[in-house]
């Protein structure tokens, strides 16, 4: 019989410690309750075509849409202007400063100075709105908020199926209810 290394006894014990996840990922918070609603006996590509038309209304560009699935995907993009990133100050750089190089002076004897180019110059902090629409019987609807910094890092994600905007595009939905009066 062959000796067991004890690296890989101790290993092997380790391993043994694992902790398995108790559910699966889901979004938190929840969607609202108002996220998922039915549309009756109204047309499955009419009410496609009016949530189409709800938001570009409101801002949004079309990602992808999918008519045979029933699937709408649109997002829109805002600058955010005087954003303040918590952890950008995270590892002593200051805020905003991120570039390749820098000062330096060691410990003992020496000293050194960097220079280089970093990015995210005259680039804005943006917030990605995406909204996602599924329609079949009923239409469910799915929204979050990502908040990119100035160098295009993802800072900030979070769902955002409110009860007040699923509430606002269920009402948008109703016929003779787009803001610009006309009906599909």
């Amino acid at each position: 019989m062959k000796s067991i290394p004890v690296t890989l006894t101790c290993l092997l014990a380790l391993a043994g410690c694992q902790a398995t996840p108790d559910r699966l990922p889901q979004a938190e918070p929840a969607p609202a309750v108002a996220c998922h609603f039915p549309i009756g006996a109204t047309d499955t590509q009419a009410v496609l075509r009016q949530s189409v038309a709800v938001l570009t209304e409101w801002g949004f560009e079309l990602d992808s849409t999918d008519t045979s699935l029933g699937l709408i995907s649109a997002s829109r993009q805002e600058a955010l202007h005087g954003y303040y990133d918590p952890y950008d100050n995270a590892y002593g750089y200051g805020r905003g400063m991120r570039v390749f190089g820098g000062f330096g002076i060691g410990r003992g004897a020496g000293a050194g100075i960097g220079l280089g180019f970093g990015g995210g110059l005259n680039q804005q902090p943006v917030e990605v709105e995406r909204v996602s629409v599924l329609v079949g019987d009923d239409v469910r609807i799915s929204r979050d908020l990502r908040r990119y910094d100035h160098l295009g890092d993802l800072r900030e994600s979070r769902s955002a199926s409110s009860h007040d905007f699923c509430q606002r595009f269920q009402s948008a939905l109703e016929p003779g209810s787009l803001p610009s009066g006309r009906a599909l």
